[in-house]
């Protein structure tokens, strides 16, 4: 039973609560003046596993299948790069040109699709997907994208189509429940600049699909990603969801930085005043592996850097990709042989940087990721 002196010390708490939300700034003002960033440190924990397009490592990259056994071995998250059919759509293909990863090419009826388009200044000849209605890309099947080095992949080839995200979300909550453990979601926009000077923009049908399917909020178990800084910035403005600026090559820019005549590098947004930068609308940095521990001339690994540092002090959690088992993808020290396809000691690799502070790992190899962190 509560007091006198209870029941006076509640109601003055609760005055004094009620003046200083009343005189508390908006969260627009937050994130203005103190920067998104901060609001990142609950996120920080155990480190996150993301399926990196899935369980690519063992499944042709972005299909149900993979995401799906990415899940089942044990990844927190699922990764769908996301782009745009004719109609509007948005699907998971890491690219919109997509004669790698389906069977567009053997199609005859496709033929005539056939373009050459210049996407972030690059000119590439293929298919794509903004020429194509959902009902016809449909009709096509998924193959693996690098047959050299996961030759075991190819006997799953024709036999998945290209999903739509919102049958990304509608697996991830189903496998939630027959798992028993929040399965999120990792999406990235490819190419938002392109998509939007062809009258396809991205974040529209996103930012739609995640209040549709209440995704859209701070505690969502849902990263959204970009190698843009634009979309990123309209997006903060529209939902809660944490934002994860992702880093190029050091020497390259975001394109919408090119299209605005923004000479600043990905390098440049890695110093701690670019870090400070992002944490202003972003939560979280997906630096490639070598910002964090490069290679050298021979491929060997080199001192640590101080990103995660850096990116820790800016309120910024860290999740850098990509994570694979075979050789061709590992520092020199940890190659098994002179087999690009052979399995290298990717342990060690996960090792270093569970020990260097990342927050999370982009995977082709969840199981392998999960069982790293587990042994830390």
């Amino acid at each position: 039973m509560l007091t006198s002196r209870s029941r006076t010390a509640l109601v003055i708490g609760a005055v004094l609560t009620s003046l200083l939300v009343a005189a508390a700034p908006s969260s627009a003002d937050k994130d203005r003046d103190r920067g998104r960033g901060r609001d990142a440190k609950p996120l920080r924990g155990e480190p996150l596993v993301i399926a990196h397009r899935g369980a690519s490592g063992y499944r042709p990259e972005h299909t149900l299948a993979a995401y799906e056994l990415g899940a089942r071995l044990g990844a927190d998250f699922v990764e769908p790069d996301l782009v745009s059919t004719k109609d509007g759509v948005l699907v998971a293909r890491h690219e919109n040109e997509i004669s790698g990863t389906t069977d567009v090419a053997d199609r005859p009826e496709f033929a005539s699709r056939r373009r050459t388009k210049v996407i972030d200044g690059q000119s590439l000849t293929g298919w794509f997907t903004e020429d194509f209605t959902l009902r016809e890309l449909r009709t096509l099947r998924a193959k693996e994208r690098i047959p050299d080095i996961r030759q075991r992949n190819t006997i799953y080839n024709g036999r998945y189509q290209v999903p739509t995200f919102q049958e990304v979300i509608d697996l991830a909550r189903r496998l939630s429940r027959e798992l028993d453990r929040e399965i999120g979601i990792y999406p990235e926009t490819k190419h938002p600049t392109y998509f939007r000077s062809i009258g396809l923009p991205l974040e529209e049908p996103l930012v739609r699909a995640l209040r549709r399917n209440r995704l859209d909020r701070k505690r969502s178990k849902v990263f959204v990603q970009s190698f843009e800084t634009s979309n990123l910035k309209a997006l903060d403005r529209k939902i809660d969801t944490p934002l994860v600026q992702l880093f190029g090559s050091k020497r390259s820019r975001p394109f919408d930085f090119v299209a605005k005549g923004d000479t600043r590098t990905y390098a440049d947004l890695a110093t701690p005043a670019g870090l400070r930068e992002i944490a202003r609308y972003a939560d979280g940095v997906g630096p490639s592996k070598d910002y964090i521990v490069p290679r050298d001339s021979s491929g060997a690994s080199a001192a640590p850097t101080t990103f995660v540092r850096d990116a820790h002090r800016a309120g910024l959690v860290v999740h850098p990709y990509t994570f694979r088992n075979e050789n061709t993808f590992l520092p020199r020290e940890l190659r098994s042989s002179g087999d690009p396809a052979a399995y290298g000691n990717a342990f060690g690799e996960y090792s270093q940087f569970y020990g260097l502070g990342v927050d999370g790992v982009f995977s082709d190899n969840p199981d392998t990721a999960v069982e790293a962190r587990a042994a830390r």
